[in-house]
């Protein structure tokens, strides 16, 4: 009788979590056609479905379910066990799975992987850009090894390391750079553009505007500071960005940036791992070279 292997369950938990073979072929760096071989493989195995096929994509059976969250449980013990060696060494090699959210991803992750590859030439750097939930999510079941989110998570299980401050700034049209600096107040008064519902730091910015974030407005939303910001500039309204984000998202637009009165709007950047990893005293290490990096760039 076969029995099932790890390469089964690697297969079967990516097509759990991304609900489609192709995507879930992709990640596996197979063909889609030889996925669903080893799915029916598996299926025979245990002698029951997993899987109920659909034309577009995927659902799991509740003994899928089931399956895929004991999958995940082994997986991510069997992970362990090879960082437990790769901790023991002086300095780490081999795969990083890095997750970094799309507010700080394009500024400061070039440098970052830089800094990596000077310091820790063995690391093969795996960067993966998402928003904030989404890697918490990969995080806890096992899919990265890092994460460089703001802080605070709330999550109990995780290590969080406070990294340094970021304060937003204004982003307005350029014809208004001679008006006075509005507050809070004044802002949440006017057309605010914002980052689409998932980013943290829309709600960041609804925060300190005190605005209902289920109340309707007529603003725009985006999936990225670089449309905001190019919105502002064809004179449709005023957003916030990360101070970080000025040099590179204003150069190609009319707009004048403003820093806040106080108490100024401001983000606290941290990177983030399970408190089970046997990798906690190296990741410290590479916490502070993400520190150098964010800190030279304020």
């Amino acid at each position: 009788m076969n029995q099932i292997t790890l390469k089964h369950l690697r297969y079967f938990e990516a097509l759990a979590h991304h609900q489609h073979f192709g995507r879930a072929a992709d990640v596996c760096a197979i063909s889609q056609p030889a996925l669903s071989v080893q799915m029916k493989e598996l299926e025979r195995i245990l002698g029951a479905p997993l899987i109920e096929r659909g034309a577009r994509q995927i659902r799991l059976t509740r003994l899928g379910e089931e399956f895929a969250t004991r999958a995940r449980d082994v997986l991510r013990s069997v992970d362990d066990l090879g960082d437990l060696a790769r901790a023991s060494q002086s300095d780490l090699f081999g795969p990083f799975r890095i997750g970094i959210i799309p507010t700080i991803a394009p500024y400061l992750l070039p440098a970052f992987v830089k800094s990596l590859a000077l310091h820790h030439p063995d690391l093969d750097p795996h960067p993966r850009e998402a928003i904030t939930q989404r890697l918490i999510d990969d995080l806890l079941d096992g899919r990265l090894d890092v994460a460089v989110v703001a802080l605070p998570t709330s999550e109990p299980t995780l290590t969080e390391v406070a990294l340094f401050d970021e304060d937003f700034v204004l982003v307005r049209p350029q014809e208004d750079a001679d008006k006075p600096v509005p507050n809070a107040q004044s802002l949440a008064e006017m057309r605010l553009l914002l980052l689409e519902e998932g980013h943290c730091f829309r709600d960041q910015a609804i925060s300190y505007c005190s605005l209902s974030s289920s109340a309707p407005r007529d603003l725009m939303e985006a999936s990225s500071l670089s449309t905001l910001v190019q919105m502002v500039g064809a004179g449709i309204g005023v957003t916030l960005i990360p101070e970080m984000a000025t040099s590179i998202e204003t150069r190609s637009a009319s707009v004048s940036i403003a820093h806040l009165p106080q108490p100024q709007p401001s983000r606290t950047i941290g990177m983030v791992w399970r408190n089970s990893s046997p990798l906690a005293d190296h990741l410290t290490g590479i916490a502070k070279l993400f520190r150098d990096i964010g800190t030279a760039n304020k």
